[in-house]
């Protein structure tokens, strides 16, 4: 009997590059924690303003909240953690929200201030920032 060697597995191919995706572009215009900001800095509520109240008025912004329900309340944390947002009813990210008067940052209120103005004053509050340390 002959003994006959097993076949090479079709040659060792040359590994293949890998294809770099191309990094995605930012959306233009503000984003998803700054339109919360200016949406409860605009707001007259004593208490604040509900989180329904905010998707309704996020919605009417033009942004689509069904589709990104998982953004807003992570958006709506984090700002909370930061400071920018008080917690005024509730827990997590249901509940009643304002801006915090006693944020730990004073950019924090001017950034609020400069977007319920509607002006777009990123350099300055940078600069505002800067000249305070």
């Amino acid at each position: 009997m002959a003994e006959v060697a097993p076949a090479p597995a079709a040659a060792a191919a040359p590994p293949k590059a890998a294809k770099k995706k191309a990094p995605k572009a930012k959306k233009p215009g503000p984003s998803l924690g700054e339109l919360i900001v200016k949406v409860v800095a605009a707001s007259k509520e004593r208490n604040g303003v509900s989180l329904a109240a905010l998707k309704k008025a996020l919605a009417a912004e033009g942004y689509d909240v069904d589709k990104n329900k998982a953004r807003v309340k992570t958006a709506i944390k984090g700002l909370v953690a930061k400071g920018t947002l008080v917690q005024t009813k509730g827990t997590g990210a249901s509940g009643s929200f304002k801006i915090n008067k006693k944020s730990a940052h004073p950019a924090c209120l001017h950034q609020a201030i400069c977007l319920q103005s509607q002006v777009n004053l990123r350099p300055t509050v940078r600069n505002h920032v800067l000249s305070e340390i």
